[in-house]
């Protein structure tokens, strides 16, 4: 339900605080499926969107009317048909029809929100009557954002669809082709044929503020044409989605179905594309995010181009830098992102960057943590030579890197993850101080020629508490490789020699590898 007039005024009170504190227990789950649209058009609208509320409106009259009447004729419901062994071996009849990026669906599963989970009503797919009938049918939203038929919609509303309708408000319905997707952001590019006097909307340059009022308008739960408004709740939201997380958090109700539909400022443009809610039900509950419209511009713009995003590439493992890992290397704080391993044969390696280089500013601009970098290096074109500032023991250096093209292949990515983990077995000796017992990797099946497995952890010793497992491989403690238990307690004790506070180990586990701050002061005897 759109809000309406007079504007709402937000007060705090005990159910609405216990409501907020059970929607923190909620799931990511996408905004899915969808039905039938119906409502009317503005037939002469072909240019952009402009329609800025008056300021000087009575109180009483205050309305987001202005907006929708000039908007809503560019947004479109999405129709897609696929065969049903993709959807069930990738959908796996859980979440509405659509494709869901695995990193929610893992999400999700935690939650037991998975296959079969609640869905609202008529969530699953949808099939044609009798055995034997392979066509799927899901729906979502979209938008135009060119008169001549361009469409903007989510990846996973279109994902492995053998044929896409859209249709407009005045219940018209028309094939697209899919130009392109981008997976890894979630973002699809679709066109119409045949017509250039579509009614479309412009996407935002300028990003809004926390607070900013905003309108959405979509197909949630196959009504088509519908408004709903809220505020911009947070920028810059990691949902844990993939490395490019930038996500636009709003609480104008968004549900599923509303996938791909634009959320618009008072200035009628496009803000952000909504692809994800959390809910403990399917339902709304007043957060949902939204793809920035800035991020979808440049996406857009090299799917027109070449069908696909051709993002830039290091080849390094970065990591935060925690106030822990700073007080143990030394660094006047805790920006940055910290290289914990070089992939071999990669422009990283080529260009000669560590384990250990903490990048602080691209081409000279500041990066703040490891998300910042993995945004910034892929929003430049393979080829490009950027200039990356690094500490490296303290010392700044200028490292210059040519990028590649980011690999695509996510069997070889897999491999080379497996390729990475070492299990230990239950021997060796142990370091009680840490809650640790150790033993060399060459000792380990398994384990490779290089550093020492854990093959033990106390669950009450400062090494569990700083995530160590058993079958993580300890490579380097405080700079400096390690072959056997020894080497690492010798490394443990020259740091405490030296009166430093933490000690850095470079740890290598199934999530990759990563520097880990063990506080000396934590050691318990």
């Amino acid at each position: 339900m759109s809000r309406t007039a007079p504007l709402p005024t937000r007060t705090p009170s005990s159910t609405l605080r216990k409501s907020r504190s059970r929607l923190l227990a909620g799931v990511f789950t996408l905004a899915l499926a969808g039905g039938t649209v119906g409502a009317f058009v503005l037939p002469e609208m072909i240019s952009p969107a402009q329609a800025q509320l008056s300021t000087n409106q009575p109180a009483g009259t205050f309305s987001f009317a202005d907006i929708v009447e000039k908007v809503s004729p560019a947004v479109v419901s999405v129709k897609v048909k696929k065969d049903e062994d993709e959807v069930a071996s990738n959908d796996e009849e859980g979440m509405g029809g659509q494709n869901v990026p695995p990193q929610i669906e893992r999400f999700m599963r935690r939650f037991g929100f998975g296959p079969g989970g609640p869905g609202g009503p008529d969530m699953g797919p949808r099939r044609g009557p009798g055995p034997g009938h392979r066509n799927v049918v899901g729906q979502g939203s979209g938008f135009f954002i060119s008169n001549d038929g361009y469409v903007v919609t989510n990846n996973h509303v279109v994902d492995g669809a053998s044929e896409v309708d859209v249709t407009t408000t005045d219940g018209k319905s028309y094939t697209a082709k899919v130009i392109g997707t981008d997976p890894r952001t979630d973002v699809a590019l679709l066109k119409v044929e045949g017509k250039s006097d579509f009614p479309w909307v412009k996407l935002a340059a300028k990003a809004p503020r926390v607070g900013d009022w905003v309108v959405a308008v979509g197909n949630p739960f196959g009504l088509g044409g519908t408004v709903t408004a809220g505020i911009v709740s947070a920028r810059g939201r990691d949902i844990g989605s993939g490395p490019y997380d930038d996500f636009l958090q709003i609480d104008a109700p968004i549900n599923r179905g509303n996938s791909g539909g634009p959320t618009f400022g008072l200035d009628g443009e496009v803000i952000g594309v909504n692809t994800a809610i959390v809910s403990p039900s399917g339902g709304n509950v007043g957060i949902a995010f939204a793809i920035p419209s800035e991020t979808v511009s440049e996406v857009v713009d090299a799917l027109k181009a070449g069908g696909q995003v051709a993002r830039g590439y290091v080849g390094v493992q970065i990591q935060p830098v925690s106030d822990e890992v700073a007080e143990a290397m030394d660094l006047k704080s805790s920006e940055g992102a910290l290289i914990a391993q070089v992939q071999p044969g990669t422009p990283g390696e080529k260009a000669g960057l560590k384990p250990g280089d903490v990048v602080t500013e691209i081409d000279g601009a500041t990066v703040k943590d490891s998300r910042e970098m993995s945004r910034e290096i892929a929003r430049k074109k393979p080829g490009t030579v950027v200039k990356l500032s690094v500490l490296r023991d303290g010392k700044p250096m200028s490292i210059p890197v040519t990028l590649e093209q980011l690999p695509t292949d996510v069997a070889a990515a897999d491999k080379a993850k497996a390729d990475a983990e070492d299990n230990g077995e239950k021997d060796g000796k142990g370091i009680p101080r840490l809650g640790l017992s150790l033993a060399p990797a060459k000792g380990v099946a398994g384990a490779g020629d290089i550093g020492v497995v854990v093959t033990e952890v106390d669950p009450n010793g400062p090494a569990a508490e700083r995530g160590l497992k058993a079958g993580d491989v300890i490579l380097d403690v405080g700079g400096k490789p390690v072959m056997t238990p020894a080497e690492v307690r010798d490394g443990l004790a020259t740091a405490k020699k030296d009166n430093r506070k933490a000690v850095l180990m470079r740890v290598k586990s199934e999530q990759g590898t990563r520097f880990v701050a063990i506080s000396l002061g934590d050691q318990r005897g």
